[in-house]
């Protein structure tokens, strides 16, 4: 299978209150500054559109033949371990020509578990 051209696809869980979406957003636009050859789209699970899906769906079409699906979750709890595999499931039967590739969730990251641990330790500390 050809390796290119490539996507990203974030994933987070979704709100009712619009400003939740505003740190991911932050993301999928650094994301894209930084790599921008690569197209990056953020989908949700509930409350919030795309769902992961349809935002398969519009890398399919840009042409990815590869599309990393990066879980914005601390965690792998029941939506990344069944609601996500059934979902790609699902993208891998519309478009048998994509790998649809899961990675580990954000918050398993090393890097994002330091970053969280200095955050949490330099509260409240003097400027």
């Amino acid at each position: 299978m050809n390796d290119s051209p490539r996507g990203l696809l974030l994933f987070a869980h979704g709100a009712r209150d619009p400003a939740w979406a505003l740190p991911f957003e932050a993301v999928a636009r650094r994301c894209a500054e930084q790599q921008p050859d690569c197209p990056v789209v953020l989908a949700f699970l509930e409350f919030m559109t795309p769902g992961l899906v349809e935002a398969g769906e519009a890398l399919a079409a840009r042409g990815c033949r590869q599309v990393n699906v990066v879980p914005l979750f601390l965690g792998a709890g029941g939506h990344v371990r069944k609601d996500i595999p059934r979902l790609l499931a699902e993208l891998t039967e519309r478009h048998p020509d994509v790998a649809w590739r899961l990675q580990p969730t954000i918050g398993e990251a090393a890097a994002v578990v330091e970053a969280m641990a200095q955050v949490a330790l330099s509260a409240g500390a003097p400027p």
